[in-house]
């Protein structure tokens, strides 16, 4: 069966198809073909993670999921949160993203930081709502290759590697994306 999942992000549709297993085939929008941008207006993550379904979901009439994360820096009011993607500009470009990140935490002793992400899945018609989040901190300098956004410099507590340096098995064991996405999966697997 075919869901809809809201991004573009290649990287997080294999992420989420290696978690959800091989009863559903997740699309991209790609996929759908739906290359306009769709509006994250919302100032929290469920709210744009809503946002995204409905709009989907409005477009094509099909079950469908779309999700936002947030890196949450306490020593910077929680910032950049919603405005991750585009926290230095609407380019979304992560390498400057991290590099303004670490500017901005150049003077500040506090690195703790943590991940969330909210996922709003619309099955038959109906809202469901599943979040998942890991703490850590944000590191001096970048570690690693492998991963996306924000994770050569986020070292979750319960790793001594960054989530750049793990091999996406390790990271799909404790990260944010996995946890909301388990109980996305465990939902989908009690309805079959």
């Amino acid at each position: 069966m075919n869901i809809i999942f809201a991004t573009g992000n290649e990287n997080k549709v294999k992420e989420i198809q290696a978690m959800i297993g091989d009863n559903y085939d997740i699309l991209s929008l790609k996929d759908v073909n739906c290359l306009e941008e769709i509006p994250e207006t919302a100032n929290t993550l469920i709210g744009n993670a809503i946002q995204k379904a409905e709009y989907i979901y409005k477009k094509f009439g099909k079950n469908c999921f779309a999700d936002d994360t947030g890196l949450l820096v306490e020593s910077l009011n929680g910032d950049p949160g919603v405005y991750s993607a585009r926290y230095a500009g609407e380019q979304k470009n992560s390498e400057d993203n991290m590099n303004l990140l670490l500017q901005n935490l150049s003077n500040k002793t506090n690195r703790k930081a943590k991940f969330q992400t909210a996922i709003c899945l619309i099955w038959e018609g109906e809202q469901h709502i599943f979040t998942g989040e890991v703490e850590g901190e944000i590191t001096l300098e970048k570690h690693g290759n492998d991963g996306f956004g924000y994770d050569p410099i986020f070292l979750p507590f319960e790793s001594k590697q960054t989530f750049a340096e793990m091999s996406l098995s390790d990271k799909n064991l404790i990260s944010h994306r996995s946890r909301a996405v388990k109980k996305l999966a465990d939902f989908l697997i009690s309805l079959s």
